[in-house]
């Protein structure tokens, strides 16, 4: 009885979706109060039958209900509680259900937070979200039912994929998909602005807030999917550049440059047609990412072995989107001119540089991605592009962002007086270029050209990013009060520091190592000494292990004992690697158990990772900048109450 109820659910989500399309669409372009006051009440109405489909598919898993095809599929009598909650979202159809869930809780959100928008506006921006639910609800209805029945009814389950039974992974794809879906909402904007012609600085401001908060949501995703392959997948790296991962993170390098111009647009009434279009694209990115996963077409960890017409839905849906967007900007285009100009020195030339590099970036991330995937397809030969390629192609772009991004944050808009400029960079590029030689060599031993470049740019965003807050602490001549937006670009931009210095550090000096161990016997890698003490078998709730007690020590001093697993679930029955990590700020000792050797011995993979934990912390610290500044108050303030921003305002960021 449950399951019917969450596909009628569904039906009911989708019927509601249609009326939030059409009804709000309709009425703005009639002036009709009444029929666009429809646009928040179907939003509510959607998100509520979606919310009650995915609480009866959650009810199934929890009551191990195995006549349901997709839990016999993915769970089991012995699974834990909260690994039988994730696994509502472990594949494909519980995903889907997912995705289409937080869609409508971003249209609630912004149904309820639009009061201050005009009300013809926020219809569009409503029926827009609508349209976008209903391609997922009709492909989750028409293809991908989580609730089809399995008769007769399973005794127990298959049991959900050993790799997705670690918390990370219980709360990754929420965050990922608050990211990915919420550039959905500076999509519907960003259509909304073009379909009405109102395309002042206005539209930026209300877009700003929404983008900033997905894009917040996506870096802590892909930032806690990398943390996740890092100790779960016992290789010990923290990026492969997989198909996948390059799904959320080109979304990501639009976001960024989309946060980025919106700023532009809001402050001076620039950029509007590039605005509108990395809008565009941030969306439809986000959709190439759908299909990538859910097509079939690629061999990843993260990707889910479906039947490839279902990619052909989503292939359809993204074709439509995208090319009905581009049709729309298109007639706009044309119009979006304006007379507001900008100095060669000034932050509108470092903004527009940041935005070209950062799309430049996102293209060589799409080629490598795409493109043996095209070459396999039109039957071209076959072509592997890997790690060392990625590595090299990516850094081209990057480099360069990273130096002017020190440069940009201290500019003033319209035109920056180069003296002034100059007084303020001079202190951070010496610093940074102090900082970035002596800790390498000091610190770590050795120095290299490439390793300098890294270690001089990430103490040069490090020190510019401290420098606006140090001048409005001493309020220094010529220095602004520090508005939450502007804190929060500084903040953000601090944990990018952060991140360049965590990359560059532990790619140069990390140590790798594969080694034989059997109980009692010890080995030296990166001069710490790692004994094998003893192996020893230990049950889980539904898997077995034998788990090795490996102490680590150097210069004879106890550091710490790790407990690498090596684990066998009871249904799925492969290997299964759980690390031994000793953790810390300034390193991680990382023990994973390989294969059995005979006579009691195994092989070891021991790696020293030095600042590792500054790339997920950067992460980490680059989102709270995002919060900061999309809690600036402008953006709280009634816009019906808010004449346009005055000039003093654009010294701001």
């Amino acid at each position: 009885m449950i399951p019917e109820i969450g596909q009628f659910a569904m039906i009911l989500a989708l019927v509601l979706a249609a009326i939030q399309f059409v009804v709000p669409l309709v009425g703005a372009y009639r002036n009709d109060v009444a029929m666009m006051g429809v646009a928040r009440t179907a939003a509510t109405g959607q998100f509520v039958f979606v919310a009650i489909a995915f609480g009866c598919l959650t009810y199934a898993f929890l009551t191990d209900d195995f006549s349901v095809l997709y839990v016999a599929n993915h769970s089991q009598l012995s699974l834990p509680t909260i690994y039988k909650i994730s696994a509502v979202w472990g594949a494909h159809e519980g995903s889907l259900l997912l995705w289409a869930l937080v869609l409508a809780g971003w249209t609630l959100a912004v149904a309820r937070f639009s009061a201050g928008i005009p009300e013809a506006f926020a219809a569009r921006v409503i029926g827009v979200l609508g349209f976008l639910s209903i391609g997922f609800l009709a492909f989750m209805i028409l293809t991908s039912n989580p609730f089809e029945r399995l008769v007769p009814a399973a005794i127990d389950g298959a049991d959900l994929n050993p790799l997705l039974q670690d918390p990370g992974l219980a709360i990754h794809p929420p965050l990922l998909y608050i990211g990915y879906v919420g550039f959905s909402v500076a999509f519907a904007f960003a259509i909304a602005a073009m379909l009405s012609g109102d395309l002042d600085r206005s539209w930026a401001r209300w877009t700003r807030p929404w983008t900033t908060v997905a894009w917040l949501f996506l870096t802590l995703g892909i930032a806690l999917g990398s943390w996740w392959a890092y100790y779960e997948l016992g290789w010990g790296g923290w990026w492969f550049w997989d198909a996948v991962e390059n799904a959320s993170f080109m979304p990501w390098l639009i976001g960024t440059a989309l946060m980025h111009s919106l700023a532009v647009t809001e402050k001076r009434g620039l950029f509007t047609s590039w605005t509108l279009l990395l809008a565009i694209t941030a969306f439809s990115l986000s959709l190439l990412g759908t299909f990538l996963v859910r097509s079939g077409i690629l061999v990843s960890v993260h990707a889910f072995a479906t039947d490839p017409t279902r990619g052909f839905f989503i292939l359809a849906f993204l074709g439509v989107v995208v090319v009905g967007a581009l049709a729309l900007y298109a007639w706009r285009a044309p119009s979006l001119d304006s007379d507001a100009g900008f100095a060669l020195l000034s932050r509108e030339t470092f903004l527009l540089l940041n935005n070209v590099l950062l799309v430049i970036a996102t293209a060589i991330v799409m080629y490598g991605t795409l493109a043996p995937l095209i070459y396999q397809m039109m039957d071209w030969g076959k072509i592997s592009i890997g790690e060392p390629w990625f590595n090299f192609a990516f850094l081209i772009p990057t480099i360069p962002l990273i130096v002017l991004l020190g440069m940009g944050m201290h500019a003033a808009w319209r035109t920056q007086p180069t003296g002034t400029w100059l007084d303020v960079l001079k202190l951070p590029a010496i610093i940074g270029v102090v900082l970035g030689i002596i800790v390498p060599l000091f610190v770590y031993g050795r120095i290299s050209v490439m390793l300098a470049v890294g270690c001089i740019a990430a103490f040069w965003i490090l020190v510019s990013s401290l420098v606006p807050v140090i001048r409005s602490l001493r309020r220094e001549k010529g220095a602004t009060g520090m508005t939450r937006s502007m804190l929060g670009m500084t903040v953000a931009h601090f944990g990018m520091g952060m991140f360049v210095l965590g990359v560059t550090i532990v790619s140069a000096f990390g140590v790798e190592s594969d080694r034989a161990l059997s109980p009692g016997t010890s080995t030296e890698v990166a001069g710490f000494e790692f004994e094998m003490r003893e192996l020893r078998n230990v049950t889980g709730p539904n898997y077995t292990a034998i788990e090795a007690v490996v102490d680590i020590r150097k210069d004879g001093g106890f550091i710490d004992t790790v407990r690498p697993q090596k684990r066998q679930y009871l249904v799925q029955t492969s290997p299964m690697t759980e690390a031994g990590i000793r953790a810390g700020l300034d390193k991680d000792l990382f023990v994973a158990l390989g294969d059995q050797l005979g006579n009691g011995g195994w092989s070891v993979r021991i790696q020293y990772k030095p600042l590792i934990r500054l790339i997920w912390l950067g992460c980490l610290i680059m989102a709270i900048g995002g919060l900061i500044a999309a809690s600036d108050r402008r953006y709280r303030v009634n816009v019906r109450e808010k004449s346009k921003a005055p000039k003093a305002r654009e010294a701001t960021a």
